[in-house]
């Protein structure tokens, strides 16, 4: 077999502190939304797995929680699943947002990367909100702080240098088998990117109003005899005020938030679908690893 016949798979794993733009970059590789997206700081909470797939590569994306300093046990889980796959993974993809400075929680996850050998990328993301003279100095200031294996400028919302990065990630990547089929975009069930697809709505209208103590938990996904798939879905929140923030006035709230995410959903499934919604007061469920297991936040390591 010829050098441009081999072909290659591997693991990245995309860490960076919250709001850097992992999300926008999984979806702008994988071509289709798998992350949810939000203005508010530690929207991922579980490691979505993303897969690329051409003729020549593999590339399994894991896109990891924000890094960030723990409230809870729900912050407690997030830090750990982002540090635990340092070292499960190919290539490690360091993403900053170069309209920021560097900041301690940059510094904290440098700090971690000393301790492993994987190669890691800084991938300094954002590049459309800075003037181009602007980067050098960053770059020597990360350069300063840890020896990257490469550096590349990006900006995951526009597209600019994404294939040039794949191209170079493929170049640390072995020769091996292809472990998902090609027109598989995620290892997670339809359950898990349903219930993520609803909870990006609920944060994106509630804005301020609810901060991260919402779950999503799809109860039931099946088929009706119309041949429309029926889903139904707990929103679950620590307070009762925030109940009656998400249900609004006569309803209104909630009926927003179900059908922004019905279109969501049915671009997923490429069916169309009934959701029905539901929302539960759970006091503190966040501190509380019985409700944290139930929500669908395991970690094999607590």
């Amino acid at each position: 077999m010829s050098e441009e016949q081999v072909f290659k798979s591997g693991f990245v794993s995309l860490i960076g502190r919250p709001n850097v733009g992992k999300s926008t970059l999984l979806n702008r590789i994988i071509g289709q939304k798998i992350a949810i997206m939000s203005e508010k700081a530690q929207t991922t909470r579980n490691k979505i797995q993303g897969i690329h797939t051409t003729d020549k590569e593999q590339i399994v994306f894991i896109d990891t929680p924000g890094i960030h300093k723990p409230k809870h046990r729900l912050g407690d889980f997030m830090v750990d699943s982002a540090l635990s796959t340092f070292n499960e993974v190919d290539v490690i993809l360091f993403l900053v947002n170069v309209a920021e400075k560097r900041g301690p929680g940059d510094n904290f996850i440098i700090e971690k990367l000393t301790h492993i050998s994987t190669p890691v990328f800084l991938v300094l993301n954002k590049i459309d909100q800075v003037h181009p003279d602007e980067l050098l100095p960053i770059i020597e200031d990360y350069q300063k702080q840890y020896d990257f294996d490469e550096i590349i400028p990006i900006s995951a919302i526009e597209g600019n240098n994404v294939d040039r990065l794949l191209k170079v990630v493929n170049g640390y990547l072995e020769e091996g088998p292809q472990y998902y089929p090609e027109d598989q975009v995620s290892d997670h069930p339809e359950y898990f990117i349903v219930s993520e697809l609803i909870r990006e709505k609920v944060l994106e209208m509630t804005r301020e109003e609810v901060p991260h103590s919402v779950a999503v938990v799809v109860e039931r996904m099946q088929r009706d005899e119309y041949d429309k798939v029926k889903v139904d879905a707990t929103i679950i929140v620590e307070r009762k005020s925030q109940k009656g923030i998400i249900i609004g006035k006569g309803g209104k709230m909630l009926k927003e938030i179900g059908t922004r995410a019905r279109k969501d959903i049915e671009a997923l499934l490429g069916d169309k679908i009934y959701l029905e919604t539901w929302v539960k007061v759970q006091n503190d469920w966040r501190d509380k690893q019985t409700y944290l297991q139930d929500y669908g936040y395991k970690n094999e390591d607590y």
